[in-house]
Order: structure tokens, then sequence, then C-alpha cells
């Protein structure tokens, strides 16, 4: 008994451990399959032996530690009983009628309404006490300040972040995180004090808060359907859901082989980690016991079976981005889930270490992680030892071994000029605002500047060069190459205001590009600029330019390594010039800030053309140049709110707006 006591000990220690890192989002130190497995030998251990030791994760609710305000919850928030098998589903669900939804893999967050406004955000923590992080509400989406109900609502949901903004954030970031999951975790930890800063990060990040219960509300439902349908009524859009009216086996199995199917499919824009099963009769939900931490007819979890395959390891190949130059494995084809698979990310030197890999022939153990991620999750032949490079593979320049605060270990390029730690400017020269090229996303412009073909704007230009050789890379072929260059080749006619901005001028934003094309052609411009003899203050003169923005756009210009980029890009490129801004008009003269949804223009971006339109400016934030601040939550008790009223700017709604100044018809 001892013996197997010490071992019980000895999991926890390591479960546990690893659970902190999860919901704390630092380094991972087990996959998630790794971790389902080990729980497994635990509970059968406690089971055989009759002892559960009072750290158990089997007795537990895992914890959050979210920094910030402890606070009790109203209602507790228990975890739900897991299986892997659908008979086991079918026999819980005993015929009745169940809904099935995504086991969303975020950050659970419990919301309360009172009089219909948004008057609490607590995270889930261990269950009974969470941690108060209302003020980061604004940065949430999905998290709206008012809904249409006025009693006492409070609902819990999953704060999540796609896979599509999780690549793009690494992309354009110095951080490092291992999945969507560790970045929404790490997002809610943010040490800026600021607050206002604090939630433009958050925004950044673009973590979306989806309800997925009904905790408790001033009206009654009989009906769990009825509840979320309600919940959408009022302005929180639920959980994606699909009602099992007759809950026997084959009824059960058919549905979530659907859902799976999706999910190997790729039509879930968000992370998961399984399905969940609830009755949708709600007063026969609330009728089981708590057993543990889990309330019997709460709802169950159906975690999938992960499907593993043997390969051999035939290199590994080291991918450079804006962070580190991260590892992927490169074994031998094998089949997962219906497809093949050949690549695997490893992440950093830590998790390397941690799995055992060595050179060519090591023989791995794979799987694809909650149906879609390619993960290495065991070594079980080792071969030879991992030879970790030298000297960027893009560059050439020399490589450092970086240790983080939570001891990972990554591997990074010394030459702060490499084209792989520019790939945020390469990110913002094809974006919407820039030069707006379709399909050049981060992970795909990343795969081309680790190949070499980018090491400058004008190269992208140029890819047309690489056309056979794009259409033979994995996940491409030739009509996604032909694609790319047919967006390319659309993009070479631009605005004059998209050119400045794609070039990642330090102040230069949309307004600031505007204001000096409106007084010079982007020639002149330039020209101007690097004129032997003239001051930084050159174009201080110009409405809104000052000097600090002056001084920023010439001496970025005198650089001669920036004058040759835009020579050769202005050789690839044809422009429209931009015609200045009315002097007149009913916003002329006046800075407005804009806040919040809007209801009459279709988009703030739409809302801004007609200021800019009209005569006048959009400021981002606050400040003694600011005019008006207009947010249709006047009452709003929000960081932009309490500037405006501390310097005496008037805030209006949208409806004074357009009554003062027209528009609003976009």
């Amino acid at each position: 008994m001892d013996e197997r006591v010490e071992t019980m000990r000895e999991w926890i220690a390591r479960l546990n451990a690893a659970a902190d890192a999860y919901y704390n989002g630092r380094g991972e130190l087990m996959t998630d399959y790794e971790w389902d497995a080990l729980f497994d030998r635990l509970k059968a251990l406690e089971a055989e032996t009759g002892v559960v030791l009072p750290d158990s994760p089997t007795s537990r609710v895992s914890s959050d530690d979210v920094a910030g305000q402890k606070e009790p919850h109203e209602f507790p928030a228990l975890s739900l009983a897991k299986t892997k098998q659908v008979a086991e589903v079918a026999k819980w669900a005993e015929g009745r009628p169940v809904w099935i939804s995504w086991k969303l893999d975020g950050l659970t967050l419990v919301v309360t309404y009172d009089g219909g406004r948004l008057t609490k955000v607590v995270t889930r923590g261990d269950g009974h006490t969470g941690t108060n992080i209302t003020h980061l509400a604004p940065g949430i989406a999905g998290l709206p300040q008012e809904v249409g109900d006025k009693g006492h609502l409070v609902v819990r949901g999953e704060a999540v972040i796609s896979y599509a903004d999780f690549k793009a954030f690494l992309a354009e970031s110095q951080e490092d995180y291992a999945n969507p999951r560790n970045l929404a975790s790490g997002s809610l930890s943010l040490k800026d004090t600021d607050e206002i800063k604090a939630v433009d990060e958050l925004r950044r990040r673009k973590l979306r808060w989806i309800p997925f219960s009904l905790v408790a509300a001033s009206r009654t439902f009989s009906s769990w359907g009825a509840q979320m349908d309600w919940l959408g009524e009022i302005g929180l859009d639920g959980v994606e859901r699909e009602l099992v009216r007759r809950s026997s086996e084959a009824d059960l199995q058919a549905a979530i082989d659907r859902w799976t199917l999706r999910v190997t499919d790729g039509e879930n824009p968000y992370p998961v980690d399984g399905l969940v099963v609830v009755y949708d009769d709600v007063a026969y939900a609330k009728t089981g016991s708590v057993t543990g931490h889990h309330a019997t007819r709460a709802g169950l979890a159906f975690k999938w079976a992960d499907e593993s395959a043997e390969a051999t390891l035939e290199r590994i190949e080291w991918s450079c981005a804006v962070a580190s130059i991260s590892p992927v494995a490169v074994f031998t084809p094998v089949q997962l889930e219906g497809t093949t698979v050949r690549r695997a990310s490893l992440c950093n030197i830590s998790e390397c270490e941690r799995l055992g890999i060595g050179g060519a022939g090591t023989k791995l153990s794979v799987i694809k992680a909650n149906k879609i991620i390619p993960k290495v999750v065991a070594v079980t032949k080792k071969e030879g030892s991992l030879d970790i490079p030298s000297s960027c593979p893009v560059c050439g320049a020399p490589t450092v071994v970086r240790v983080s605060e939570s001891g990972t270990r990554t591997l990074g390029c010394t030459n702060g000029e490499c084209a792989a730690r520019e790939l945020r400017k390469f990110m913002r020269f094809v974006s919407k605002d820039g030069m707006d090229i379709d399909g050049l996303a981060g992970e795909t412009l990343a795969k081309f500047v680790n190949r070499g073909w980018i090491r400058t704007f004008g190269d992208i230009y140029r890819l047309a060069a690489h056309r056979d050789e794009m259409s033979a890379m994995e996940g491409f072929g030739a009509k996604s190459a032909e694609n790319i260059l047919d967006a390319i080749e659309s993009a070479r006619r631009r605005k004059a205001v998209k050119f400045l901005v794609a070039l990642s001028i330090p102040l230069c934003g949309p307004d600031v590009a505007k204001r000096l094309l409106g007084v010079h052609a982007v020639r002149d411009l330039f020209a101007a600029a690097c004129e032997p003899g003239q001051p930084d203050d050159l174009f201080a003169g110009i409405d809104g330019i000052g000097p600090g923005k002056s001084a920023a756009f010439v001496q970025w210009c005198r650089d001669p390594a920036h004058r040759a980029v835009v020579d050769d890009l202005l050789g690839e490129i044809e422009l429209e010039e931009h015609a200045a801004a009315p002097a007149t008009g009913s916003c002329a003269g006046l800075t407005f800030v804009i806040t919040g949804d809007v209801h009459h223009f279709a988009n703030r971006a739409a809302f801004k053309e007609f200021v800019e339109s009209a005569g006048g400016r959009v400021a981002g934030s606050v400040s003694k140049a600011t005019n008006y601040l207009v947010n249709n939550d006047i009452t709003s008790t929000s960081g932009k709110n309490k500037k405006a009223r501390e310097l005496g700017i008037p805030v209006i709604s949208e409806d004074e707006f357009i009554e003062r100044f027209g528009g609003g018809n976009s």
C-alpha cells in the first residue's frame, strides 16, 4: 500500500504542476494527452487502493491564479464529470432530450448584470472564489456593457482566442505561448497598472467571451435551449448547440460524429477540447447530487480519445519568427484522423528536452491534439542528439539561447535587422491599412521569409519568381499559389496613404499620412525630407503634424536603407495621390474621439471617414486637444469617459453627433 501511495503522490505532484502552468498562462509542462492519460491512471489507482489524497486533482477543481482582487462566487462554478465513451454518455442521458455544444478551451468567466448594465466579471478561480477583472471587460469582445434585461442576471461563458488570431498574435509579438488557451489565460494576468493600456493590449489579443450557461435570472425557464435562445435575444450570443431529442447510444454517436467531423475539417474557428452534453429539462438537471467537485446532472463532458501513430524523425527544421527560432519535427508520413501528417511544431528547446528529442531515426509517438494540431507526445526510441543551430537559418547571424521568467529555453537570432525578426513590419505592409494584399497572412509570410524569398518589401512583388516552389509547398498547390500572386498583382496600384502606412514609419498612421499627402505628393514628400540641410521640423507647420511627428518622418527618410526600400518599391507599384481634406465642412477644425459600439454608421471606420470628409479629425485617445468624445454609453465609467469629464470635454451620443454634424447613413 505505501509504495502505491508514494506513486500517487508523485503523479499528483506532476499533474498539479502541469495544471497550474496550463491554467495560468505559463509554459506547457505536459500535453493534454499526457495529462489525461496520467489522470486516468491516478483515478484507477485510487479506486484500487480506496485512497484519495487531499490534493488529488480527481477531487478538486483546478484553479486559475489571475492576479487581482479575489471574491466569492454567488453560485459555485463546479466542473463537469468527463468521459471518452459514447456508451457512458448514453447511460448518463437516460434517453432524455439533451443538447450538445462545444467544450471551448479558454478561461471561464462569470458575468453579472443588474438593471441591464454590466456590474461584475470574475474568473472561475477554484470554483468558489475567483478574481474580479471587471476593469478589463471593455477589452473582451462579446461582453456588452448593456443587455436587454433589467433584472439580476448571472451567466457563465468562456473567454477564447481563435486559431487565426492566435497565429497572427504570435507572428507579430515578442511573446511565446504554446496554444490559444495559454495566451487567453496569460492575457487576463496582464501586469500593466494603466487600465487603458491593459484594455488596449487585451483588444490586440482578440479575446472573445462566449456564454455557455445561464446561472441566474429574474425569469425562469423549463428548457436549457430556451435559456440560451433568450440570452441571444438580450444581446448575449451563446455557444453553438444542437438538440438530440432521443438520446439513444446510436443517436448520440451520430451527433458526436457530426460535431467531431466539423473539428477535423477545421470548420470551428475556436479551440475546443471536447463536447458538453446537458439535459434540456432544467428542473431535472437540478435534481442530481454533488459528488466531489461535480454536480452529477449539471452536464457531462465528452473528450475525444486521441488517435496516435508511430513515426520516424527525418530532421528538425528551425523556423524563424519575431520572438524566436522554433524547432519543427519533420517525420515519415502517418495517417491521423483521416489526414496525412508529416510535421509537428516542438515549440521550443525546453519542449525538445522534456520529450527527449534526438536526431534522425528517433521514434516518435504523434497525435492530433483535440483532432486538429499535430503534436509529438513521446519519444519511444532516441537516436543521436538534438542539433541546435549556432547560426540563424534566415540571415546567418549567431543564435543565442534565452531563458524566460518561467524557465522556458528558446532559441533567438542576435541580428536585430534579421528579416524574420521584421515579420511584424511585413505583416503591416500587407495588412488592410497597408497595401491590402489578400492571402498573405502572418503564417504564410513567415514561410516565405524563412525560405529567403522575402528580405525587403519589394521582394513581395517579385514572388512570382518562386511560383513553382510555392506550388510545391505543403498546404499550397498551384491554385493557392496563383491566388496569392494574383492578389499581389492587384496590389500594385494603391492609394498613396496606404503606401505610407505600409512602410511602418514611426508615428505615421493613416491620419498623419493623409495630412502629409494633403500638402505633398509622395515623391515630393520624400525628396523634401531628404534634401540636405532641411530641419527635423520641416513638416511641423502642417495642421495636426507638429515637431515630433515631423522629426520622426524626416529622420526615417534620411536613413539610406529606408530610401533604398522606397525607391525599390516605387519601381514596382503605382500610387493614387491623396486629395487634401476640405478646409470647410460641418466638422472643420474639430477633433473627435469615437469609442464603443456605433448604430447609425456601418462601423467606427465609416464614422471616422465621415468626420474626415467633413474636415474634422479623429484621434485614438482623449486629450486637451479633443473637442468631443462620442460614446453611445454616455454614463459609462470607462477610462475615456472619466478622462473627458476630468478635462471638461463634452461626451455626446451618436444621435447627438448626427443632429449637430450630419451623417449616419453609411
